[in-house]
């Protein structure tokens, strides 16, 4: 069958018009988003660290609270526990992540106090000094040269600095940190303490600038468990040594049913009966189920870099202290 020059002419216009239709067609690519957990839902990585935040704005004037529910009020015990494994030492540089209400880091002064006291030296008797006539003499003051304790980290791309003081408390919400900074007023304790406002994950120091690194109950809520042990490598010295106390997995089966059964039935109600909050609680304990267990944690640890990795349970389980030293 043969094909007319008109006939021709009416294919191509047909194809020309299809051209013309499916070129106005916007192309979408499709991106794989990489999701992560939050609590036991499923969101994209980028959203997760948002939602946590909200989670502890809203807890952050009853934490104590909060962790008196988490723990059936022994979270006290065992952080006094904790910082005895320590044996804080005067001379060091130490850092406290994710521990912006400041707990630890105060256990942490108030053993250096007792067991680093020092004998105060007599005071010196000074002749007043007449105010000088002539005020162009006077020393000028470099203010910018005075450290303020306090930092915030804007973002990765800022040159990596040293700390100022003997004490740092890193936090990534600035509610947890403002409730520090309150308590550390009321202990005087407030000088002692440089504040920054920071990501576990992307730490703002320097390589090697700490001696101890420690994280408790703060590590489950991070994106990226593995970023944040490779964020305590790079900062800590050699010989330094990673501490972190964190809810863990209950080894005893009737244990763990019981603790499970009191943390679904009533922490949630609790939470919204104290603090008004029903999902920020809901989040926490779910987020308990989610953080792997002493093994595979320990295992992210050594992966990291750290050596002589162990763990001990603390009240059978329910929470755990992690260890590791950089070599």
């Amino acid at each position: 069958m043969f094909v007319t020059c008109h006939q021709s002419t009416n294919y191509y216009k047909t194809f020309v018009s299809i051209f013309k239709c499916l070129h106005q067609i916007p192309i979408r690519f499709v991106t794989s988003t990489t999701t992560t957990h939050f609590g036991f839902d499923e969101v994209p990585e980028n959203e997760k660290q948002t939602r946590v935040n909200e989670v502890f704005s809203s807890v952050a004037k009853r934490y104590d609270v909060m962790n008196d529910l988490m723990s059936l009020g022994i979270h006290r015990v065992w952080k006094d526990y904790f910082i005895g494994i320590i044996k804080p030492n005067a001379s060091w540089n130490y850092i406290d992540v994710a521990g912006g209400t400041g707990d630890i880091a105060f256990r942490y002064l108030n053993y250096i106090d007792r067991n680093f006291r020092q004998t105060p030296t007599p005071t010196p008797t000074l002749t007043p000094t007449p105010p000088p006539t002539d005020l162009s003499s006077t020393p000028e003051i470099n203010i910018s040269s005075t450290p303020t304790h306090s930092y915030m980290a804007d973002s990765r791309t800022e040159s990596l600095i040293c700390p100022t003081s003997n004490c740092v408390v890193v936090d990534i919400n600035s509610n947890m940190l403002n409730i520090g900074r309150q308590r550390a007023q009321e202990n005087n304790l407030a000088s002692r303490i440089q504040w920054i406002e920071g990501n576990a994950e992307s730490l703002p120091f320097q390589n090697e600038q700490f001696d101890l690194y420690t994280i408790a109950f703060g590590i489950r809520n991070c994106t990226h468990y593995d970023n944040v042990v490779k964020e305590a490598y790079r900062v800590l010295k050699k010989g330094g040594r990673f501490l972190c106390l964190e809810f863990s997995q209950i080894n005893n089966p009737l244990l763990r049913y019981a603790y499970d059964q009191y943390s679904v039935t009533f922490i949630p109600p609790l939470g919204q009966i104290i603090a008004g909050d029903w999902k920020s609680y809901q989040y926490l304990i779910e987020s308990i189920r989610q953080f792997p267990s002493q093994e595979e944690f320990s295992s992210v640890i050594r992966s990291c870099g750290f050596r002589f990795v162990s763990y001990k349970n603390l009240s059978f389980g329910i929470a755990a202290i992690h260890s590791g030293y950089k070599l």
